[in-house]
């Protein structure tokens, strides 16, 4: 009977352990914010196959689950793959293949980043993106006399950093064709004493776009891997493409499928005809790292070149309403084909007159639509009154930096009481119930730590102002962790995938080297990402 006894232990023990569950990864040793719907912290999580199995404390996954790899945060904070619900991908990687402008404090030092360009580069069109005449002493429109005196005979078209104004010189007007007399609906030719200043405003800017000779695969290919590795290194795993063309999404798509991409993308297409025609004709396209099912529209330019479309006249330059990209009844059109094709419409709303007529458009097309989750991008300076529009199928995506950039010139583009419908992020939420939360970079900065400290403080890096710039439409920490997570994976329709650390979702997570939830409000900004997961893969670290 003894004999009996001691032979029956080994096979108990190896009974118990055999009911252990294989898993590739455990995570543990920290603060996991996993963006459920209660908003529950826990310690630990383990990983199969790319997905999250299970989440809770270190004792219960050791003693369930046989991981082959264990990673211990060492008590440091995990997030959710961080999305960005507004930015332009493709437009980051080529920008770090031209002359860089963004942060120039003065028209000189523009030109001088130009020259050290030329100087080491020595290309035949010379391009760049990212200076913002509302940075310099001089808060005018550069003109083209320095860059004709400069540079005689080589084009040159610089970009501004919200893409809506193109500062160009004489060769590069003349290779467009653009004169005095040039007219193009939806911008504006700029003049000074009856002739071309150098600065084009929205679609004339296309003139001299389409001079340029095309890009190369292995520029593209490059610019992309450029950008990616810039995403990965802010915790940034999806980022809405936030307007791009088939040949882009296409190459992605391969990138993705030969394994030379990871990133994953929701690409909204571009509205002009051939790209639209090609989506809407093939129907949406999901993989696990790209979805295609939205349209991204354009109804007005930026406020920083007066091009957003006002109801009233500017403040600071009466006479000027700002522009319609696209009118509302080419909207409406637009949008009756995009709803019958099941597809997501997103429109660049920033002037009150440009956001009531895509909320109006929305509102018409969308009464018979059970759950369609379109998209107002930016939806940045709203009458007050027509806040009512916004519900749980039109739907706010913002982005909070642009409020702390704006905010020292904005009032007097529209005046003391337009501003009130401004950057009103809370007032959006309370309306639609949720918020998407992006950076629209390369216009803005990549980092989405700034974008966190701005919606919830409402301050710039110099802790400006003091209790925050209309601190009334500030977010919550818990709301803006979600509008950077679930809700941007919401309003993608992909919160069954991703958007939260919880079962059955792609193991997409980040370590942070503080726990923005409960850190002082002004080190925020100085948060660094010390890894990056995706599929529970590591595919970023930092040198700590």
């Amino acid at each position: 009977m003894r004999l009996q006894f001691f032979f029956l232990i080994p096979l108990i023990v190896f009974s118990c352990a055999s009911e252990k569950k294989p898993a590739d990864l455990l995570v543990t040793n920290a603060t996991i914010y996993t963006v459920d719907d209660a908003f529950n912290t826990v310690e630990a999580f383990v990983v199969k196959d790319g997905k999250i199995l299970e989440t809770g404390t270190e004792a219960q996954l050791t003693k369930n689950y046989d991981a082959r790899e264990v990673f211990d945060a060492k008590g440091r904070t995990i997030v959710p793959g961080l999305i960005d619900a507004h930015a332009h991908l493709y437009n980051l990687g080529v920008t770090l293949q031209q002359v860089d402008l963004v942060g120039t404090k003065s028209y000189r030092e523009a030109l001088d980043r130009v020259v050290a360009f030329q100087q080491e580069k020595n290309v035949k069109f010379i391009t760049g993106r990212g200076w913002d005449q509302n940075d310099w002493e001089i808060k005018e429109f550069p003109t083209k006399e320095m860059l004709d005196s400069l540079f005689p005979d080589t084009p040159v078209a610089l970009t501004r950093i919200d893409g809506h104004a193109l500062w160009v010189n004489s060769k590069a007007l003349e290779m467009a064709g653009i004169t005095a007399s040039t007219k193009v609906s939806g911008g504006e030719v700029v003049l000074k004493e009856g002739e071309p200043s150098g600065i084009l405003v929205d679609r004339p800017m296309y003139l001299v776009y389409n001079t340029m000779e095309g890009r190369t695969a292995e520029f593209n290919i490059q610019a992309l891997k450029d950008a990616e590795e810039i995403c990965f290194s802010y915790g940034l795993t999806t980022i809405n493409e936030a307007g791009t063309t088939q040949a882009v999404i296409e190459l992605i798509d391969s990138l993705q499928q030969r394994g030379e991409m990871e990133l994953r993308v929701y690409a909204m297409i571009r509205s002009d005809s051939g790209t639209l025609d090609h989506f809407l004709n093939k129907g949406i396209v999901k993989t696990e790292r790209l979805n295609v099912r939205s349209v991204k529209g354009v109804a007005d330019g930026a406020l920083g070149s007066r091009g957003a479309a006002m109801r009233a006249e500017y403040s600071d330059q009466p006479g000027l309403f700002g522009a319609m990209i696209t009118t509302e009844k080419e909207l409406k059109a637009m949008a009756r084909r995009i709803a019958d094709a099941g597809y997501q419409f997103n429109t660049h709303a920033i002037g009150d007159s440009a956001n009531i007529s895509v909320l109006r458009v929305y509102d018409e097309v969308l009464k018979d639509k059970s759950d369609p989750r379109w998209k107002v991008e930016h939806a940045q300076i709203v009458t007050p009154a027509d806040f009512k529009y916004f519900s749980e199928k039109i739907l706010p995506s913002v982005q909070p930096t642009h409020a702390t950039s704006d905010m020292y010139w904005a009032e007097d583009r529209v005046g003391p009481d337009r501003i009130k419908g401004a950057y009103s992020f809370k007032t959006l939420l309370q309306q639609s119930g949720i918020i998407a939360l992006g950076t629209d970079f390369p216009v803005e900065r990549v980092n989405p730590m700034l974008t966190f400290y701005a919606a919830v403080a409402r301050k710039d890096l110099e802790q400006y102002p003091e209790g925050g710039y209309r601190i009334q439409e500030g977010l919550s920490r818990e709301e803006t962790l979600r509008g950077m997570t679930i809700w941007a994976a919401y309003s993608n329709f992909e919160e069954e995938e991703k958007g939260s650390i919880e079962a059955g979702k792609f193991a997409d997570f980040v370590l942070l080297d503080r726990d923005i939830m409960t850190v002082d409000e002004d080190s925020i900004p100085q948060t660094k990402v010390l890894s990056t997961f995706l599929n529970g893969k590591q595919v970023y670290t930092a040198d700590e």
